[in-house]
């Protein structure tokens, strides 16, 4: 069974569906604020120029998801899943951004259960690279039980710590 990179994910509180072109203005109106990539290596996104190319990768990703919160119907931000690897049975969960009135915990906390749930229908580990300069990043990772096991290089080639959350580890959260 091949991973479903864009599945539709629900929550109490979230709702994950897959990203679509539609979606640019919306998610355009919480990424223009520059304190969301304030910690990030890339702090141009909160720009028009920069936004459209991060927009345009995350359609192109093939694994980007729209979040909304399900008691407003509003969008809140998004997140992805990339880099399947059957034989490693691993997949990478990232580029995750929220509104600055959804941080501190439940929203993302959510979020991610639904993504890392469905995750392990299809692989072992799940891991997440952050950049070493990004602390709410880290700590927010900590929040749900990722362990930082090492360093990598991202696909840009910038160093990312590498965390991760293993199928047995999430079983018992």
């Amino acid at each position: 069974m091949s991973f479903d990179y864009q599945p539709v994910l629900k929550g109490d509180l979230v709702e994950l569906r897959p990203l679509c072109s539609e979606d640019c203005g919306q998610l355009y109106a919480i990424a223009s604020d520059p304190l969301i990539w304030e910690q990030h290596p890339v702090k141009n996104r909160h720009e028009p120029g920069g936004f459209k190319l991060f927009f345009g990768e995350a359609l192109a990703s093939g694994g980007a998801l729209i979040a909304i919160d399900t008691g407003t119907q509003r969008v809140i931000g998004s997140s992805r899943f990339h880099g399947y690897d059957k034989e490693r049975s691993e997949v990478e969960i990232g580029w995750t951004f929220l509104a600055r009135s959804y941080w501190g915990g439940i929203y993302n906390g959510e979020m991610k259960q639904l993504m890392l749930r469905h995750a392990f229908r299809f692989v072992s580990c799940v891991v997440f690279l952050v950049a070493p300069q990004n602390l709410r990043s880290q700590q927010a990772l900590g929040k749900i039980g990722g362990v930082r096991v090492g360093s990598r290089a991202d696909g840009s080639g910038r160093d990312s710590y590498v965390y991760q959350i293993t199928a047995s580890t999430f079983a018992q959260l």
